[in-house]
């Protein structure tokens, strides 16, 4: 019988745990997975500019923190279907 790959829970890197149990070995990293992350942010602040950047709205988003990763080791589940796909 094979062996069931299982990469024990870490800090707060459900998504990177949850991705690499899902498909049996060790895919993603941290690091890779804030590059996605990083690279969603980019898309949207290039969506949000499209609205104007000298809009409140724009200029709020800009203020914020990312939605995409946090320094917990959070990740939305924008950047698991992301790296999922």
């Amino acid at each position: 019988m094979e062996s069931i790959f299982h990469e024990k829970q870490e800090g707060s890197l459900c998504a990177q745990h949850c991705l690499n149990n899902l498909l049996q070995g060790e895919y993603f990293s941290p690091v890779e997975l804030s590059a996605i992350a990083q690279q969603l942010d980019e898309e949207e602040r290039v969506r949000m500019a499209e609205g104007g950047v000298q809009t409140e709205e724009y200029r709020t988003f800009l203020q914020q923190p990312s939605g995409n990763m946090d320094d917990s080791g959070f990740f939305s589940i924008q950047v698991r279907h992301g790296e999922a796909v």
